[in-house]
This record gives structure tokens, sequence and C-alpha cells, in this order.
């Protein structure tokens, strides 16, 4: 369904992402973690388009986009098959959590205002926010505003969903409302690619954890292989200070 090959992003002399391969299944729930400063974020954001790789192959669905000669078309036919939930929310303010939702939908769906409202007051229902619809996001906790922000992803019915650590930017009390929503998503199989921190999230929901350092995929498999048989030292060392970390 998605096949990354190749896919290089410099800043300056800097390689953030140095040949990153990578296929995605249709369905298939796959965590991204790694340490800070490791590309992981700007992974997600090359894959939309929201940073342009220097170098490599994307391919979503039907789409072929070599990326150094992506034309304007393939960067909007590449982000109408992904959707991005952002850390930071990055909900219009001066827009109601159905306004949010709908916005996409009416600007580059082309969809009636009518039925654009409708489909938002669906997803607000199946998120659990259908008494929020005229809310404000200044007037929304944390958790509610990443709800809309991950409501917004839904209604544009996206083949894969990309979140960029959706809760790190939660006070404690309000991430799992939000890790609720993402497992609710996970059991209807939506593809998903998440980076995280939450290695529980990882552990209970995904099909395949990647563990990424120095702009590479390092290791990669199955959560129980992977947390109880780490094969590379690096990732040995990141699941040891991590889960030490979390321990009670």
């Amino acid at each position: 369904m998605i096949e990354v090959n190749g896919l290089v992003k410099r800043f300056g002399d800097i390689a953030v992402l140095d040949g990153i391969d990578l296929e995605i299944r249709q369905g298939e729930i796959i965590v991204v973690i790694g340490p800070s400063g490791t590309g992981k974020s700007t992974l997600l954001r090359c894959l939309n388009f929201l940073e342009r790789p220097d170098a490599g192959r994307l391919k979503v669905g039907d789409l072929k986009v070599e990326v150094s000669r992506a034309r304007k078309a393939e960067i909007l036919a590449l982000r109408r098959r992904t959707a991005f939930v952002f850390q930071n929310y990055a909900l219009f303010t001066n827009k109601t959590a159905l306004q949010n939702i709908a916005e996409g939908l009416i600007v580059v769906n082309r969809w009636p205002k009518a039925k654009a409202h409708a489909r938002a007051r669906e997803i607000l229902e199946r998120i659990g926010m259908a008494d929020k619809a005229d809310a404000y996001p200044a007037s929304l906790s944390g958790g509610q505003q990443q709800r809309v922000g991950i409501g917004r992803a839904m209604a544009a019915q996206a083949e894969v969903i990309l979140f960029d650590e959706p809760t790190s930017s939660l006070d404690p009390e309000w991430v799992e409302e939000v890790l609720a929503l993402m497992k609710q998503l996970a059991r209807e199989r939506q593809t998903m690619l998440v980076v995280t921190h939450e290695m529980g999230f990882a552990r209970d929901v995904a099909d395949r954890v990647i563990f990424m350092a120095e702009g590479r995929i390092v290791e990669q498999g199955p959560p129980s292989e992977l947390f109880a048989h780490p094969r590379d030292p690096r990732t040995r060392s990141f699941l040891r200070k991590v889960l030490a970390a979390n321990a009670p």
C-alpha cells in the first residue's frame, strides 16, 4: 500500500533521514520509536511533504512520486491520500470543533458546506464529542483538542493517518483519552504510522515497531520480539532507559 525507497532529507550538511526504506501494508499499525532528534518526525513530515525530501521515491496506493521532481499536482494528490495529526493540535482557533473538522472537506475536497458539516457531526459522535460541536479550541481541554485533530484526520478518509507524537503536549490526565481513540481506530484497522514515546501503546496496539537512530531504521519487528529480544545495542540501550524511566 505504501512504499518508501531511499528517502533522504538533509538540513545543511546533516542527513536527518539517510536512506529510509519502508513498506506499510493496508490496515497495518506501525509505531516508530527512538531517541529525540533521530528523524522520526521528519520522516512523517516528508511522507506528507510538509518537509520536501531531497531524494527517494514514495508510493501510496497507485500514486508514485519521485520526490526530487515532484510536481505540485503530485504533492496535492499525495496529501489527499495521507492525513496528519500534529503534536500541538494545529486547530484553527477562530473555528468551532465542527468547523475545524469540516474545513478540509470544504476547502480541499470541495464538498458543499451542508454535506461537510453533516460528516463532521458524524465524526464528533464517533469521537465522543457531539456535545462540543460549537465549542472553540480555547474552551476545550488538551485531550479534547487532540481528539478534534484526530477527528479531522478521520474525516479525510485518508489511506494512512500519520501521528506525530500525539500525546506529547498533553497533561497526563488527558493522555489516556487520546490513546483510547487511537486504539479504537486500530481496532477498525485504519492504517496508521505513529511516532510516540508511549511504550505501552506500542506493545498493545502495534503490528510492527520500528526503532530509528541517526536517521536510519536500525531494526523492526513485532512488539513482542523487539521489546523482549532487541538485537541492536542501540535499541537495547534506548529501551532500557525508557522503560526504567517509566517504571513505577
